[in-house]
């Protein structure tokens, strides 16, 4: 079995969209202003978004997209005007990671794990 795609709702997607285009997800499904889709740009993951009447409430989603070079891709989303609630740091489970929302409050983990991902040492055999 392999993990295909993510979908989380929007109030706006067209919004939304463009977000994520931002973010360097490739556009591959265009329906607007119900569902799109993406490919992310490394690996074979798919990612979607759509429309909904009311956001779920609570803790709501968390979305991880994993880069080889988490600082200079933050750098860049910053001079494109992306918002940061955290900008890239060590942590104790041995990824590097930076924080931020998109437009509807989802949140999200840029994140640098490299074998750690997979891999931790106190991984279970």
């Amino acid at each position: 079995m392999n993990l295909n795609q993510i979908t989380i709702p929007s109030l706006d997607v067209e919004k939304a969209s463009r977000f994520y285009k931002t973010l360097g997800l490739q556009l591959i499904v265009e329906a607007l202003p119900r569902y799109v889709r993406f490919e992310c740009p490394d690996g074979n993951a798919t990612f979607s978004i759509h429309k909904v009447n009311t956001l779920p409430k609570g803790q709501g989603i968390t979305i991880y997209f994993e880069d080889d070079n988490l600082d200079t891709l933050v750098n860049t989303l910053q001079q494109k005007g992306i918002i940061f609630t955290s900008l890239p740091e060590d942590k104790s489970w041995l990824w590097r990671e930076a924080h931020l929302n998109d437009i509807d409050g989802n949140h999200i983990i840029l994140f640098k794990a490299g074998e750690n991902r997979k891999n931790p040492p106190w991984r279970i055999n």
